[in-house]
């Protein structure tokens, strides 16, 4: 049965390979992007490029017609335009949301947090309130494994005290799961939050880690490696994280019992952490990128920066339960995947 999925945030990393993915299996998808400058806006366009999204085509709050794909529309509209945000639920009659939208980045926030205060809050509202407005049968919503801040029992489950986020962020996607079990509640909308565990692949954005150094390395620069090396991070490849976003969008919530201060409270709600659950040290992934490349990296040992932690591991007990979900892309494939299409889409010999 084909239906109407809205999904939010694809001219980033994340929603651009869930939009792809559901166009091709022959849903009806609209996307929904502000292509803001937070980083280089021709990469933007040119993943929307691969949808059949041309450029010229795309005027704020217009409905622009793929090229490629008959099944699929893009409209550029802020998230905190809240009368534009409710004329395109109303007019498009969607099924189910897909919202991956947010104002992303660490670091970004401690100098920018209205930024953040727009578009994860305020934003984040709108598209509660459209969807408990226009009948929407599954929510399904970006939340982060920064929410755990500096949590250090390993794995981080998603029973684990989060009341702690060391970073605007963090604070932000805290919130998004407060405000979305509170709609679940009072209005019976079904709804599943995904705390995502740093994502790479093809496509991925400029900011982050794997692009940053496969950058310096190829122009023989020196690379920033923070608290000298011992990080961990959960990285997933985008392959792994686009099966799990979809199992759980195609099977929305029953009622949950969720037990707080004692009082049983029920909701069509959910939260999973979704990762690959196989930590690894950032100088073996930098190794990796290197291995990749067939070149050496020149390397800055740096101290821990604010708003970092030091390691992330998802216990993914609950996705696997549930949904029979399986990450296994090894980090030697994905990094290669990356550097592949890294190296042809910015035109390196």
């Amino acid at each position: 049965m084909t239906r109407k999925i809205l999904v939010t945030g694809t001219a980033g990393f994340i929603g651009f390979h869930i939009a792809k993915y559901l166009i091709s299996r022959g849903d009806e998808v609209v996307g929904l992007d502000n292509i803001n400058d937070y980083y280089d806006i021709n990469l933007k366009f040119a993943r929307i490029k691969e949808t059949g999204i041309n450029k010229e085509n795309v005027e704020w709050n217009k409905i622009a017609q793929s090229t490629k794909y008959p099944n699929y529309k893009f409209i550029r509209l802020n998230l905190e335009d809240r009368e534009d945000i409710m004329q395109l639920f109303r007019k498009e009659k969607f099924d189910k949301v897909v919202h991956l939208a947010a104002q992303a980045g660490v670091r970004y926030s401690i100098d920018n947090p209205f930024a953040y205060i727009n578009s994860n809050l305020v934003g984040f509202v709108n598209i509660n309130e459209a969807c408990r407005h226009n009948n929407i049968k599954h929510f399904v919503f970006a939340s982060s494994s920064s929410v755990y801040g500096n949590n250090t029992k390993m794995p981080l489950s998603t029973s684990d005290n989060v009341d702690h986020p060391i970073s605007l962020y963090a604070a932000t996607k805290k919130s998004n799961e407060l405000i979305a079990y509170t709609y679940s509640h009072l209005y019976n909308l079904a709804t599943t939050g995904l705390r995502f565990f740093t994502v790479y692949g093809p496509w991925a954005r400029p900011d982050m880690a794997l692009s940053l150094f496969t950058k310096a390395i190829l122009n023989n620069k020196p690379i920033n490696v923070f608290n000298h090396g011992n990080m961990f991070r959960d990285f997933t490849y985008i392959d792994d994280i686009v099966e799990g976003v979809i199992r759980v969008l195609d099977n929305p919530p029953k009622n949950n019992n969720i037990s707080a201060s004692s009082k049983s409270h029920t909701a069509k709600y959910k939260i999973y952490n979704i990762g690959n659950s196989s930590p690894v040290k950032l100088i073996d992934f930098i190794k990796e990128i290197e291995k990749a490349l067939h070149k050496k990296a020149k390397i800055n040992m740096m101290e821990m920066q604010a708003g970092d932690v030091e390691k992330t591991y998802a216990d993914i007990t609950e996705l696997i339960n549930d949904f029979d979900y399986k990450p296994n892309t090894s980090i030697e494939f994905g990094i290669k995947k990356f550097v592949e299409w890294y190296k042809s889409f910015y035109f390196v010999k």
